[in-house]
């Protein structure tokens, strides 16, 4: 009999928000196979590419490459999200593309440039000759075991739910630890959150530093076939260039950076908003020319690199 699994959330994130649908509630059983799953390259055509080739434990769940390669040694056009505090969202992808977790986890499978299989049943099939997973599919899903596409959706969904990162030097100085952040980092924080200076709330909010709204910031739009990200989607006017905000927990460990992994480092990050962005026709009225010192953006830069902290999945 399988039971509920109970989470463990690391200090600064709200388990209020946890995205968990009624339709897959998490257990051990299910976490326990998804996350084969997820390291298993045998979900590949080819047997070369797994989830976790992407989205690598040691990279924060992303990829330190700017694009990443799939089967054949194809190369995709978007920089690999990471997968932390992916519970605490429901669209996925850069475009939104995904409505839940467990039909992002299906994606990859049977795009033609990273795992490369152009219909599910043969991946399927070889789940299903295979005893133990078999046994874990029964484990699982115990009405009757049946192994299908929308199981090993939820199954890998249910493993990425319990990816998460908190408990950073920023959560321990809100805890009342002064001594967590440099006084760098505490500078940093003041222009994160001044509306004048940084103005960075205005996108990456609340515990997760995002919005989970898409916006124009002009990455990539002096490019003659320039990626229109949500638009295609969406369909809605200014939705051209549009990418969605994506958390700042971790991201130390997840560079390079932007949709197209055109910035290397925290500090051109940095340098690009100060910038004003890239001006376009779609530009969001968010983005302006900061005009932030020297001295300020390094401040800024350390302040994001103390929303690194530890990082949890299951069975780790």
């Amino acid at each position: 009999m399988t039971g509920a699994y109970r989470l463990t959330f690391p200090l600064g994130l709200d388990p209020e928000a946890a995205q968990i649908p009624r339709e897959n509630p998490l257990t051990e059983e299910k976490i326990r196979l998804g996350k084969r799953l997820y390291f298993d390259p045998s979900l590949s055509v080819d047997n070369t590419v797994s989830c976790a080739s992407c989205h690598l434990t040691e990279a924060g769940f992303a990829d330190p490459n700017q694009f990443s390669f799939g089967v054949g040694g194809q190369k995709g056009n978007r920089q690999a999200p990471t997968v932390i505090n992916r519970i605490f969202s429901r669209t996925q992808f850069w475009d939104g593309r995904a409505g839940s977790l467990e039909e992002q986890a299906l994606g990859p499978i049977l795009n033609p440039v990273e795992m490369g299989n152009p219909k599910i049943e043969p991946v399927l099939e070889r789940l299903r000759a295979d005893p133990s997973y078999v046994g874990a599919f029964k484990a699982a899903f115990p009405e009757d075991g049946a192994i299908t596409d929308t199981r090993v959706g939820k199954a890998i969904a249910s493993f990425e739910r319990t990816v998460m990162s908190g408990n950073s030097p920023f959560d321990r100085f809100l805890a009342g630890d002064a001594s967590a952040m440099s006084e760098s980092a505490q500078r940093g924080y003041k222009l994160f959150k001044d509306e004048n200076k940084g103005n960075c709330e205005t996108c990456h909010v609340s515990f997760n530093f995002t919005d989970e709204n898409y916006n124009n910031i002009g990455v990539g739009m002096h490019l003659k076939n320039a990626d229109l990200g949500r638009h295609p989607i969406s369909k809605v006017e200014g939705h051209q260039g549009a990418f969605k905000t994506p958390t700042l927990r971790q991201i130390a460990s997840t560079a390079p950076y932007m949709h197209d992994g055109s910035e290397k480092t925290l500090e051109a990050v940095v340098a690009y908003y100060n910038r004003g962005g890239r001006p376009n026709k779609w530009l969001s009225p968010k983005i302006n020319v900061l005009k932030l010192s020297s001295q300020e953006q390094e401040d800024l830069v350390e302040f994001l690199k103390a929303l690194s902290g530890e990082v949890v999945w299951y069975g780790k």
